[in-house]
């Protein structure tokens, strides 16, 4: 948060915009894992619920990275990067390349966070 004013011993802020890569990542995952339902059904066959559930934890763990002011944000990108990166690894021949992009904005997100100071 950037401060705006002091105002009476208060710190008064300003809210700062989401972080575009995370949501990119979040909105990716969440879109990727409608498509691989589509596609699962458009083969005659049923969604593995261990796939839905590492795409949906992704596009979670990225959503709540996205707001800058979140405790353990850094972590949570970073968990989703490594969700992410991995499941597009073992996806690469099909719809994997789009996971494998949302992997790595959320590690950049991560990256581009501030480290966390030592009280």
């Amino acid at each position: 948060m950037t401060p705006l004013a002091y105002l009476g011993g208060v710190r008064v802020t300003q809210a700062r915009r989401p972080d575009a890569s995370a949501a990119l990542a979040a909105i990716l995952a969440a879109v990727m894992m409608i498509v691989y339902v589509l596609l699962m059904r458009k083969q005659g066959d049923t969604p593995l619920p261990w796939v839905l559930g590492l795409l949906g934890c992704g596009a979670l763990l990225s959503a709540y990275g996205a707001s800058r002011t979140r405790p353990h944000r850094r972590t949570a990108l970073l968990v989703s990067g490594a969700l992410l990166s991995a499941l597009g690894l073992l996806a690469i021949l099909s719809i994997g390349l789009p996971i494998v992009v949302a992997g790595v904005l959320s590690v950049v997100a991560a990256a581009r966070s501030p480290h966390p100071t030592a009280a």
